[in-house]
């Protein structure tokens, strides 16, 4: 489980994950080793997952953002999900209770390639009966 001070560490680490644990032991008053072993038990625990950054996509020439429901055959749900995260342009891959059993998170140049991607990688994966893209706009939080 989780403490208080374990909290204050993971909302420091989700603001900026390149913080040193100096630097989070200085903001939050406690010793730096302190600080370390909170971090590698929350490491071990998978608490953290990973640290990784977070990439503006329009200046890597990926202007199109979309998020993706898909629906699959249900005996194919696990194996087509899989096969989803073997694309590269795909970003995120969850299963869902709601409208669509997969939502996806797909970066594109552009609607041309986020059309192609749908039809011919996404609609060819073993089980896809149905996507429903819908493009964002504009992203208000990451």
């Amino acid at each position: 489980m989780v403490d208080e001070l374990d909290l204050k560490i993971l909302e420091l680490l989700q603001s900026d994950g390149r913080l040193s644990f100096t630097e989070v032991a200085k903001r939050l008053k406690v010793n730096e080793s302190t600080i370390r072993k909170r971090v590698l038990n929350l490491q071990e625990k998978r608490v953290i997952k990973r640290f990784s950054a977070i990439i503006d996509s329009s200046k890597i020439g990926l202007n199109t953002v979309a998020i993706v429901g898909i629906d699959v055959e249900p005996s194919m749900l696990l194996k087509s999900a899989q096969k989803l995260c073997e694309i590269q342009e795909i970003k995120y891959v969850a299963l869902s209770a709601g409208d669509h059993m997969i939502m996806t998170k797909i970066w594109a140049k552009d609607g041309k390639e986020l059309s192609r991607l749908i039809s011919e990688r996404i609609g060819k994966v073993e089980g896809v009966k149905r996507t429903c893209p819908s493009i964002i706009i504009e992203e208000i939080k990451d």
